[in-house]
C-alpha cells in the first residue's frame, strides 16, 4: 500500500490506541492534520517540557504509551522533559526533527546532534532517515516502551519539523499490534521453585513487611499485595509513587516510607526481620540513604527488569517477573494458610496510630494562615470515590504522601517522580486520558510558577481540572538548607527562597479558568467543591503558612 510518511505516523499512532499527541509548534504538521481525520485529539502546548509533561500523565493514566513531539530546535526541552518518565518507568513515545546530514556539523541554525540528549533518558533511541526505515523502527518503538520496565523512547526524524519522512510517499504496511497498545505487554514470571521460596521465607519469617512501588500499580498488582498481606498477617508501606496500592485505612498500611515518607512506617520496616520489595527500585528515597531496611536484613526482591534485583541489596533473594503473576504464584503456593503472626501486625498498627495521635492536631487547626495538614485533611475529606490526585514533588509529595489519605479503592495518586513543575502539565495529560474521571492536580506555588501558562491550555480544552495550590509565598523545602548556610550571618537569606505575593485566583481567570482564594480553613472543602462542580478548569489558591515544616526530619530536595 502506498502511504505518505505523515499517514503512516497517523495510522500508527491510531492502532496503538493513542486519543492524544502533545506537542509544541512546529513538528509533523502533515502527520498532525492526518491525525484529525482519524479522531485524535491535537494538544498544543506553551513549552516542550510540558508536552513532554503531559504525554507521562497521559501514559500513566490510560495504561498506554503517550506522545510528545517538538521540533529540532526544542529537541533539548523535550529531552529534559523526559526525565520524570524515565525515573516512573512511563512509556513516552518522543518525536523530534533534525536538519539532514548535509547541515549537520555546519553551524546549521538551531541545530545539534540530537541523539546524545535522549541516551540516557530513553531505553530506545534511533534516527529515521529514510521513509522505508518507519515500519521497522516505529513499531519497535512501541515494543521497548510496554515491554520490561516501561520507559520513553526517542525517533528523531529527518527534516527540521520532520518534513522529509512525513512527505516521503512508499509502499509500506501499518502493523496491527494489538499486544503493544498497553503496558505491561508481556507478563513474565518466575522460575516455580524461586516462587515457592520466596513463600517459605515470608511465612516463617516473624517480622515481614512488604515495601511496594510503582511497578505493582503498572502491573496492576493491587488485589494481590493486599490478599497476600491479609492472609500473612504482615504491615504494608509503599514507596511515595506506590500509595494508591492498598487504601490509608486499612489495618496493615503504614503509608509511605523512606525519606518523604511516615515514621511509623520508616520505624516498623527498620524493625522488621525481612523486607519483600515489590516492584519498587531500592533507591536512597525509599530506603532513607539505604539505612532503612539495614542491608543486614533479609531482603527479597521482586522486579520485572533483572538488572534492578541486587543493584542496591546485594544480598538479595530475586524474583524477575511480573508483579501481578508473580504475586498470585506465591498466594498458590502460601494457599489457605493463616497466619498467627497477630502480635507484629498490632505492633506496627500501634506506631500508625501513635503518628495520627502526633499530627492529628494540625489536621484540624484553625489557624491562620493555614497549615498545610489541615489543607490536606481538606482534601481528604473531599476526594471523590473515583478521583485521581495528581502532585507535585517536594514538600508537594511528603505533604499528599503522608497527609492525604486515599480511603477508597478506586482512588488513584499520580506523583512525580523528582521534576519539580510536573503537577499541572502532567495532570491535564491525565485529565485527557480520564475525562470522565474527576481530577486534582495538588502543588506548591513554587511548583506552579513552572508551567502557569498550561492553564490556558487546559482553559482552551476546557478540561474541569481543578488546581489546588498550596501557596505559601516560598520555596519552603529550601529555606532550612539556606538558613543552615547562613548560620549566624546576617544578610538577605530570603532572597533565596522567597516570592512576592502573588493572588492566583486572578491570574485563572485571565487566562479562561475560574478562580477560588481561600483564606481560612473553613473555607477549603466548599471551594473545592465548587470548583469540582462547574465544569471548567478552575485554581483553588489557598494561602498556607510558609514556615511550616514536616516536623519528623529536614528533607534533601
Amino acid at each position: 500500500m502506498r502511504l505518505k510518511g505523515a499517514r503512516y505516523i497517523a495510522e500508527s499512532l491510531k492502532e496503538h490506541g493513542l486519543t492524544h499527541i502533545f506537542y509544541m509548534e512546529s513538528i509533523l504538521t502533515r502527520t498532525l492534520v492526518e491525525a484529525e481525520k482519524l479522531g485524535i485529539t491535537r494538544v498544543l502546548a506553551h513549552s516542550e517540557k510540558a508536552a513532554a509533561y503531559m504525554a507521562d500523565g497521559y501514559a500513566r493514566a490510560a495504561r498506554r504509551p503517550g506522545v510528545c513531539m517538538a521540533q529540532s530546535v526544542g529537541a533539548a526541552n523535550l529531552a529534559a522533559g523526559l526525565q520524570d518518565a524515565y525515573w516512573a518507568h512511563s512509556p513516552v513515545i518522543s518525536f523530534t526533527g533534525s536538519k539532514p546530514a548535509l547541515f549537520q556539523y555546519r553551524n546549521a541554525y538551531q541545530e545539534m546532534i540530537h541523539n546524545p540528549l535522549f541516551d540516557h533518558l530513553t531505553k530506545y533511541n534511533v534516527k529515521v532517515e529514510v521513509l522505508e526505515q518507519l515500519p521497522f523502527l516505529l513499531p519497535q518503538a512501541f515494543r521497548e516502551a510496554t515491554t520490561g520496565a516501561p520507559r520513553p523512547v526517542h525517533l528523531d526524524l529527518q527534516g527540521l519539523a520532520g518534513e522529509f519522512i512525513e512527505e516521503a510517499e512508499g509502499d509500506i504496511e501499518v502493523i496491527q499490534d494489538p499486544v503493544h497498545r498497553r503496558y505491561p505487554a508481556r507478563r513474565p514470571i518466575p522460575e516455580p521453585e524461586d516462587i515457592k521460596q520466596c513463600a517459605r521465607m515470608l511465612m516463617a519469617s516473624e517480622k515481614p513487611v512488604l515495601v511496594v512501588g510503582r511497578g505493582a500499580i503498572i502491573s496492576e498488582a493491587a488485589s494481590e499485595v493486599v490478599e497476600l498481606a491479609e492472609r500473612l498477617s504482615v504491615p504494608v508501606a509503599t514507596s511515595s509513587d506506590g500509595k494508591a496500592v492498598m487504601p490509608d485505612v486499612h489495618p496493615l498500611f503504614l503509608g509511605p516510607t523512606g525519606s518523604y515518607g511516615r515514621p511509623c512506617a520508616n520505624i516498623v520496616v527498620a524493625e522488621a526481620d525481612l523486607v519483600f520489595f515489590i516492584g519498587t527500585g531500592t533507591g536512597d528515597q525509599v530506603t532513607r540513604d539505604w539505612t532503612s531496611p539495614d542491608p543486614a536484613t533479609c531482603i527479597i526482591q521482586l522486579d520485572i527488569d533483572p538488572s534492578e534485583v541486587g543493584r542496591n541489596y546485594p544480598g538479595a533473594i530475586g524474583l524477575v517477573g511480573d508483579a501481578k503473576r508473580t504475586l498470585r504464584g506465591i498466594l498458590d503456593c502460601v494457599g489457605s494458610v493463616k497466619s498467627r503472626r497477630g502480635t507484629w501486625a498490632q505492633r506496627a498498627k500501634r506506631e500508625v496510630q501513635a503518628w495520627r495521635r502526633s499530627v492529628e492536631a494540625n489536621r484540624i487547626s484553625d489557624t491562620i494562615p493555614i497549615r498545610p495538614e489541615r489543607l490536606c485533611q481538606e482534601i481528604t475529606r473531599v476526594l471523590p470515590k473515583d478521583g485521581v490526585l495528581v502532585t507535585d514533588t517536594g514538600y508537594s509529595a511528603i505533604w499528599s504522601g503522608t497527609m492525604i489519605d486515599l480511603v477508597h479503592p478506586d482512588q488513584e495518586y499520580f506523583r512525580a517522580a523528582g521534576s519539580l513543575g510536573w503537577s499541572l502539565p502532567a495532570a491535564l495529560g491525565v485529565k485527557c486520558a480520564m475525562p470522565s474521571r474527576p481530577v486534582i492536580c495538588f502543588c506548591g506555588d513554587g511548583a506552579f510558577w513552572y508551567h502557569l501558562s498550561e492553564l490556558e491550555t487546559a482553559s482552551r480544552l476546557q478540561k474541569n481540572l481543578v488546581v489546588v495550590v498550596n501557596n505559601n509565598g516560598v520555596m519552603a523545602q529550601c529555606a532550612p538548607f539556606v538558613h543552615q548556610a547562613y548560620g549566624e550571618q546576617v544578610g538577605r537569606r530570603e532572597d533565596l527562597y522567597r516570592y512576592g505575593e502573588t493572588d492566583f485566583a486572578q491570574l485563572a481567570a485571565s487566562v479562561g479558568c475560574l478562580g477560588f482564594r481561600v483564606e481560612r480553613p473553613d473555607q477549603i472543602a466548599e471551594a473545592i467543591q465548587s470548583a469540582m462542580r462547574q465544569g471548567r478548569p478552575a485554581v483553588v489558591d489557598v494561602r498556607t503558612d510558609g514556615d511550616v515544616h514536616p516536623a519528623w526530619t529536614v528533607h534533601s530536595p
